[in-house]
């Protein structure tokens, strides 16, 4: 473990459910790998779920100084009085407005064009960061998949609605905890989970594989209504060979029986 990383052990660190010699050996490697203890900070701010910041607003203070100094300079405009003429220069007072306004257009140009810079920058900054989050919530979801506690277990489970398109990393994990889980709320949330991502031939033959180990009946009844909805013709001699089975309870029998006629 002294050179080895513990990202895998983190969740169940948190958690402090390692025994005493494990604590031990990890918190000896956080103080010598800057790389797991930052993980662990990261995975400890995930799960705290402190993380939504406010999108800053741009002031109006520009604006509003550049109208000030509009007015500021019609006003002076105003007072101006030609030496050589009773009447006011109408061309030179026109010259000096029309001055000051292309002045004026020159610093909101500039103004919006540095913001449409910033906003440009803030995109691909926005963009590397969300990367850079979905990284760390794979890590996390994997990780917590691999906790001794079944309820960090379910919680990384849970945590597939924070993802679009699965990676195959993922959705391996998910039909792991579906198949081979030893606590039957883990299945029965990784089976829930897993029932969005259909699609995936990977998925479709997870579940037709659970039929043939899945023992317990309400995860049983999950899996049926699943390959049932999807019309899945590949789960109809898995569905009739359950239904044969002597340990297969009659609820689920009866509901092999009265589904199984839509995709045959």
């Amino acid at each position: 473990m002294d050179k080895k990383h513990v990202i895998d052990l983190l969740p169940d660190y948190l958690d402090q459910v390692l025994d005493t010699v494990q604590k031990q050996k990890v918190e000896a490697h956080l103080k010598e790998c800057p790389t797991c203890a930052a993980e662990l900070e990261q995975l400890r701010t995930l799960l705290d779920a402190f993380a939504n910041e406010e999108t800053a607003i741009p002031s109006n203070r520009v604006e509003a100084n550049f109208l000030e100094l509009l007015e500021q300079e019609k006003r002076e405009l105003a007072k101006v009085v030609p030496l050589n003429s009773k009447q006011p220069s109408i061309k030179s007072g026109w010259g000096n407005f029309l001055k000051i306004a292309a002045s004026i257009a020159m610093l909101v140009g500039s103004f919006l064009l540095g913001q449409y810079q910033q906003e440009r920058e803030s995109h691909v900054e926005i963009a590397a960061l969300q990367n850079e989050g979905l990284e760390l919530r794979q890590t996390a979801m994997l990780s917590l998949m691999e906790s001794k506690s079944a309820s960090r277990r379910i919680q990384g489970v849970n945590y597939i609605d924070e993802f679009g398109d699965l990676d195959e990393s993922i959705v391996k994990a998910l039909t792991d905890r579906m198949l081979h889980d030893e606590n039957t709320n883990v299945r029965m949330a990784s089976a829930e989970a897993l029932e969005k991502f259909t699609a995936s031939e990977i998925v479709k033959n997870a579940f037709i594989k659970a039929l043939k180990v899945e023992k317990d009946p309400g995860i049983q009844i999950t899996i049926i209504q699943t390959l049932v909805r999807i019309q899945e013709k590949k789960a109809v001699m898995p569905l009739k060979e359950l239904m044969q089975q002597d340990e297969t309870q009659p609820f689920v029998k009866e509901q092999i029986e009265s589904l199984l006629p839509s995709i045959i």
